[in-house]
């Protein structure tokens, strides 16, 4: 699931006639980032949630035509993180599934992040799996971090002031049976990293490649430098 629903307040006046997943960071919008991901992980079928904007994200989804997409249409409310995912999980199944935010922009390390969070799950042990970084290594980023890790990937939760060696991309893995007994209607993914981190069951793997938040217009220009500079490299070898 990729979550596509945020109205992006903080990168106005951009967003004002223009979705945030449909900013372009190199030319390719944040949502085509993320779904060429995914697609190269061997997803074959994506729900997106949507809101802002929403017409024009429908109709930039529909020239997709390398997986099948599956539109969940929150028009009338936005339901956040947790409550968006719940109410498409009858689309996602009783499998562990991916979700990712629509308004970050990864690149690989030495192996591909999704396959490597792949590798790592595991059902019996885990029922969230969080994509980390470090804080301070991260484009756009200007937080105290969300978490610390044991050596095993179980996760800690930050307390309130403390600075933690790593914050949450935005993608990860969950599996459905967390949300039983969740609120109905409105509500953060933070509930469920709550209730998973209350049973032990909250893990977490450290990405190994670069990753840019691009939540406001420095965090935008930052991407678009780097990339800039990456692919302009790339064509003078």
């Amino acid at each position: 699931m990729v979550l596509a629903a945020g109205l992006g307040l903080r990168l106005r006046p951009i967003t004002n006639k223009t979705p945030k997943p449909l900013v372009k960071v190199a030319g390719h919008t944040l949502l085509d980032h993320t779904l060429d991901r995914l697609v190269a992980a061997g997803v074959e079928r994506a729900v997106v949630n949507i809101h802002h904007l929403a017409d024009q994200v429908e109709q930039h989804l529909g020239n997709r035509k390398d997986l099948e997409i599956i539109i969940s249409s929150e028009t009338d409310e936005v339901l956040e993180t947790g409550g968006g995912v719940k109410n498409a999980l009858q689309h996602l199944g009783d499998e562990p599934f991916y979700v990712s935010n629509a308004d970050v922009l990864w690149l690989n390390g030495p192996t591909p992040a999704l396959g490597r969070m792949a590798e790592r799950w595991n059902a019996d042990e885990m029922d969230v799996l969080l994509m980390l970084h470090s804080t301070v290594e991260a484009y756009g980023y200007t937080g105290n971090g969300d978490f610390s890790a044991e050596p095993d990937g179980k996760l800690g939760r930050k307390l309130e002031r403390e600075v933690t060696p790593y914050l949450f991309t935005g993608v990860q893995i969950l599996h459905p049976r967390i949300f039983e007994d969740t609120p109905d209607g409105v509500f953060s993914l933070n509930v469920i990293y709550d209730k998973a981190n209350e049973s032990g069951r909250l893990f977490g793997v450290i990405h190994d490649g670069e990753w840019f938040h691009i939540g406001t217009p420095d965090g935008l220009n930052q991407a678009e430098i780097y990339m800039g500079q990456r692919y302009s490299g790339m064509r003078h070898r």
